[in-house]
């Protein structure tokens, strides 16, 4: 069968605050694009696409609040795909052959809660699990993003995360996991310099213990990595690159889910975003890391993309957009391609 290929045309107006951002969508675009979602006799794949990409957080939100047949309002005060509804645009996609990932453009739609709940849920059901995942969404969103999404948890699974990861888990992966997403952390710019060289020299002196197992046994570790403001723990970062000529993360390499935290909780987003697309890019990445790139692009459209685009240029010399044109196929290239575009113009 031939390719079909969409050429999604972004326009971009001015650059829009995060905060009050004006609709952008006109009433007849919010109409074709609920048509899209609920025509009975197939997806208008193309009006779908180029409306989407359009959209920001703001027109989004009033494309869910105008779709009560598509989404549920939720006591949480978010709007929720009907289940239903999802289940149906699923088969539909199959069956007419819609060459676009239905997963990008239902998480495209969804209340970044409810994606970041669904996300937390496939974390620890995948087989393995995959607490990269949990961790990459436990501490790369804000402390009242991800509280969003505990909300969202507990409406759509009756159950908390902490929980839900309780029971999943076991050891001291479970005490670490159950304490990051439980956590509500600082985020202003106080440090306590007393407290940094302190925490500083308790983590090198666990760390470089000839008994390594030692550390997962360490509540002062535990305690640091769980509670402390990301700007408290990048300042702790430095201190030991300059206090012990190696990177925290680097001696942390033989436990994996500790540099994964690490990681995830010092390193410039930018930085840390790029590296997860670059591996998803790869040759023969395995499938999780496959659904990286639609969870990245998604998710970091309206947030950090024109970072994570530059940084990832510069590191791997490359033009992000070009890896992307390279690895992936059809309208879900150029679905993702038009996304990043939009995320650099803002």
């Amino acid at each position: 069968m031939a390719e079909r290929k969409i050429t999604i045309i972004v326009r971009m107006g001015k650059k829009l605050k995060k905060e009050g951002e004006k609709i952008t969508t006109s009433p007849e675009e919010c109409e074709a694009l609920r048509k899209a979602f609920s025509g009975p006799h197939g997806v208008e794949e193309k009006s779908m696409l180029e409306i989407l990409v359009k959209c920001n957080p703001a027109d989004l939100t009033t494309f869910r609040k105008n779709s009560p047949y598509i989404f549920l309002d939720d006591e949480y005060c978010f709007e929720k795909w009907d289940p239903f509804h999802m289940k149906s645009l699923e088969i539909k996609f199959m069956r007419f052959q819609v060459s676009i990932s239905e997963r990008a453009v239902i998480q495209r739609t969804m209340h970044p809660w409810e994606r970041d709940a669904l996300l937390v849920r496939k974390s620890l059901e995948e087989k393995p699990p995959l607490y990269n995942l949990l961790i990459e969404l436990a501490c790369t969103r804000t402390s009242d993003e991800f509280l969003g999404a505990r909300k969202a948890f507990q409406c759509l699974y009756s159950e908390s995360v902490e929980e839900f990861v309780a029971v999943k888990v076991q050891g001291f992966h479970r005490r670490l996991l159950v304490a990051l997403v439980s956590t509500y952390r600082y985020e202003g710019m106080r440090i306590d310099e007393a407290a940094i060289k302190l925490e500083c020299q308790k983590l090198a002196r666990s760390i470089k213990t000839d008994h390594r197992n030692e550390i997962e046994n360490d509540d002062e570790v535990l305690r640091i990595l769980t509670t402390r403001s990301k700007h408290h723990l990048k300042t702790i970062h430095k201190c030991y690159k300059e206090d012990y000529d190696s990177n925290l993360e680097e001696d942390l390499d033989d436990i994996q889910i500790l540099r994964d935290t690490v990681n995830c909780l010092c390193a410039p987003p930018a930085i840390y975003f790029s590296k997860i697309l670059d591996t998803a890019m790869s040759i023969c990445p395995a499938e999780q890391e496959m659904e990286a790139l639609t969870r990245v692009i998604v998710t970091r459209t309206d947030v950090d993309m024109k970072d994570i685009a530059a940084e990832f240029d510069r590191k791997y010399g490359a033009p992000l957009i070009e890896r992307i044109e390279a690895a992936a196929l059809g309208n879900y290239r150029d679905f993702l391609v038009a996304l990043v575009k939009r995320g650099m113009a803002n």
